[in-house]
């Protein structure tokens, strides 16, 4: 296990920018989760931690040394790729065993290693079959075997769920956190799917176009958002975002089209009368009369539930109910949202509304949001 540090961490091809000054400090044994769109630098970040890229600037830290100028096999990290990266003439067992044999160990204590970890990814019955003769989940447990023979410092992962069917990602993701509880090797795994890093992460880290835009749980992301990015990136769906005017004197936000919604001055008590983004979560909203007045568009069925789209205001408002009646497109709707579910973010910089009070229990659970513009 090892604590990593980043900091302010840059890299520049020719005049572009691609990664803007990331800080970041990582604990030993914890499993972060890198979470962002493609081209967002997150898997750049990632190989300058495996010294598979160069750093344009800053410092990288692995057990408080600077390892900028190591090699990659210098650093004590075992990386598993998305492409598996398997050697297709070679068996499992001399896939996972190759980096023993270059190490010079001998065939003996090798195999006996091959077989510790084999049993431990239940591979034990394919170690003499080849990459092609494997399904795509057995190829990344090979892949993983391969990283954890080495005994790493550091686990790194760059999607190594995407190639697989729906299922087979539950199945990993569960291998996965099996695994981390078992060894405890500090991981960073990087992914675009925000399930894999709500179900995995100790933090999450929110990548957007080369900026960390939040670090934190995945309650603080889900709960507490940052950025109207977090808000509309994180959840299925994403936080409600509708632009309207703080009437802080009447308790309420006004819609475009008139409509208000009393919110929680308490909780807010430094929002001026002005323009601000209002937002929230899908599953705080009631399918009830009396309340936000709009239009039915259409209902996705999930099974047990139904996410429910409208308008509102002239825009698109979801909510996740379970007893969504049946309703023509066009039909009148009506939610209702309790004031203590309503978030507020600043309408211009999109940044979460400064000087938030949180209920008691909330300020002992909420961890500090480390972020770096």
């Amino acid at each position: 296990m090892a604590e990593i540090a980043l900091r302010n961490i840059r890299k520049s091809y020719g005049k572009t920018e691609v990664v803007h000054g990331v800080d970041l400090e990582i604990e030993r044994g914890e499993l972060i989760v890198i979470l962002g769109p493609s081209g967002c630098g997150k898997s750049t970040l990632l190989r300058m931690v495996a010294g598979l890229e160069a750093i344009t600037s800053g410092e990288i830290l692995i057990d408080g040394q600077v390892v900028n100028r190591l090699e990659p096999r210098e650093r004590g990290c075992a990386m598993v790729f998305q492409n598996y990266a398997l050697y297709p003439h070679m068996t499992v067992a001399q896939n996972i065993g190759y980096a023993l044999k270059i190490a010079g160990l001998s065939k003996t204590a090798r195999l006996d290693k091959v077989r510790q970890v084999a049993a431990s990814l239940g591979l034990t019955e394919f170690l003499e079959r080849k990459p092609g003769q494997l399904s795509g989940g057995q190829r990344q447990r090979v892949a993983m075997g391969r990283a954890m023979i080495r005994e790493p410092k550091v686990f790194l992962y760059d999607e190594p769920l995407s190639n697989l069917d729906a299922r087979l990602r539950v199945a990993m993701r569960v291998e996965i956190r099996k695994l981390h509880q078992r060894l405890g090797t500090t991981t960073l795994f990087v992914t675009h799917d925000q399930v894999e890093a709500m179900t995995l992460a100790d933090r999450i880290v929110v990548m957007n176009k080369g900026v960390v835009e939040q670090v934190g749980t995945p309650a603080d992301v889900y709960k507490r958002p940052e950025t109207t990015y977090v808000a509309g990136f994180i959840g299925t769906p994403g936080l409600n975002l509708l632009p309207a005017i703080a009437e802080p004197d009447a308790g309420v936000i006004a819609l475009r089209d008139g409509q208000r919604l009393a919110y929680d001055t308490q909780r807010w008590p430094d929002v001026g009368h002005g323009p601000v983004t209002v937002g929230f979560r899908a599953e705080a909203l009631k399918l009830e009369a009396g309340g936000l007045s709009g239009r039915f568009d259409f209902v996705e069925e999930l099974g047990a539930a139904q996410l429910v789209h409208g308008t509102f205001a002239g825009e698109t408002i979801i909510a996740h109910v379970t007893d969504a009646r049946r309703l023509l497109p066009g039909d009148p709707l009506s939610f209702k949202l309790a004031p203590d579910d309503i978030q507020l973010f600043d309408a211009e910089t999109g940044r979460r509304m400064p000087g938030e009070v949180l209920p008691a229990t909330e300020r002992r659970r909420v961890t500090p949001t480390l972020v770096k513009a």
